[in-house]
């Protein structure tokens, strides 16, 4: 089980070379205001995830063209046991 997830959105990405891209991930934040009760989810994790951002480059085939600019996803961060 995670042991922290934040929610990320796809900012921009970047087809440097042929085969790589380059993705940068923002923390979700509002791009309109938030309902005033606080049931949108984005409004629940840009409380407690504030600012964050990610970088990956992608050489990986199968995942050239996967993402696109706008797209959300969960990052869930589990621990490592160290090992032996």
């Amino acid at each position: 089980m995670p042991e922290m997830r934040a929610k990320m959105r796809v900012s921009k990405v970047d087809k440097q070379y042929a085969g790589q891209e380059m993705l940068t991930f923002h923390a979700v934040g509002p791009n309109k205001s938030y309902p005033e009760d606080g049931t949108d989810e984005n409004n629940t994790f840009a409380k407690f995830t504030p600012s964050a951002t990610l970088s990956l480059t992608v050489v990986n085939p199968v995942l050239l063209g996967k993402f696109n600019e706008g797209e959300e996803y969960y990052l869930d961060f589990t621990k490592v046991a160290p090992a032996a």
